[in-house]
């Protein structure tokens, strides 16, 4: 719609002025994946249907490969991935040609939801309490992979990564999915690992975590995250005006304008106001901000409401 919008050959990107983060990653080149029209295989096994909503098309997981497991043998009979998949060697190219004007990202490590998408949701939040020395060495497995994974790409590209994700959704709408203490004793050693791992080659680490995740934000800002991910205010214990007076000094804010209400629903001097609010209280001291929705724009959201959020804070955040 935005290419609609904007007429044949114009770049969309630029024309919203938005600097934006650009992806590079190995090719995958192992094994061949089963995967049908509807319905995707990935290198773990899980299985993901594409769900038309009307107005956009979602890849829903749908199986899990590690749900019925019960032992530790068993998670042995799986069929883990292997870094030998992958083919690196194109990686240092593609970031050499993005790092002339853009920001360069490599890399997603979400140990949580890793273990959510193997197990499934109502298992993985049960592994924890129940299964404590299955779920170490689950945990484990996921992690050697990833961090080997990672490695690699970061020794390919060298010098030329700005930023990687290490990053996972512990919140729901309303406060969050597992306890601060259950966050400490299974997901934060290996987050500090890719964490350090990341840091090592002098990369900054990109967080994302949605809804009301106040609670852990000192642990993960403890941890040495540099951006924190996307700031839903509307959640509760997500004041912006607390948020940046305790964490401002030490984080960067990414995201804070809402797209479940004001986004997709307000009028385009309501959206321009919300960027205002956001600007003016994230980046308080002249820093410490990137403007940005607080997730994916959905379809239905009007091209004015989009052109007002980029055109606002191209305009206001130059002042």
């Amino acid at each position: 719609m935005l290419k609609v919008y904007f007429g044949e050959g114009v770049d969309v990107i630029e024309a919203l002025h938005i600097d934006g983060i650009f992806g590079v990653a190995p090719k995958y080149v192992g094994p061949p994946l089963p995967s049908t029209g509807e319905v995707v295989v990935d290198y773990w096994s899980i299985r993901y249907k594409r769900v038309n909503y009307g107005l956009g098309v979602y890849e829903e997981p749908i199986g899990s490969p590690l749900a019925d497991v019960k032992t530790i043998e068993d998670l042995d009979k799986y069929r883990w991935p292997s870094v030998d998949w992958f083919d690196f060697t194109k990686m240092r190219e593609a970031a050499e040609k993005l790092r002339s004007n853009r920001v360069v990202k490599a890399g997603y490590m979400a140990i949580f939801y890793q273990h959510c998408l193997l197990r499934g949701f109502k298992n993985a939040l049960l592994d924890p309490l129940v299964r404590p020395e299955f779920t170490r060495y689950l945990l484990d497995r996921i992690f050697d992979f990833l961090y080997e994974l990672h490695l690699r790409m970061f020794q390919a590209c060298d010098g030329l990564i700005d930023v990687t994700e290490v990053t996972d959704d512990f919140g729901t709408q309303n406060g969050p999915m597992i306890s601060l203490k259950v966050f400490r004793e299974f997901y934060r050693p290996y987050m500090e690992k890719f964490i350090d791992l990341a840091h090592g080659f002098d990369i900054k680490v990109f967080h994302h975590d949605d809804g009301a995740i106040r609670m852990f934000i000192p642990d993960l800002v403890e941890m040495g995250i540099d951006v924190l991910n996307p700031v839903q205010w509307t959640c509760p214990g997500m004041d912006l005006e607390e948020l940046k007076r305790s964490f401002g000094k030490r984080i960067c804010f990414h995201g804070a304008i809402d797209n479940q209400r004001i986004l997709s629903f307000a009028k385009p001097e309501q959206v321009r106001a919300e960027v205002r609010r956001c600007i003016d209280i994230l980046a308080s001291d002249g820093t410490g901000y990137i403007v940005a929705p607080c997730h994916n724009i959905q379809p239905i959201t009007p091209i004015e409401n989009i052109i007002a959020m980029y055109d606002e804070a191209y305009k206001y955040g130059k002042l």
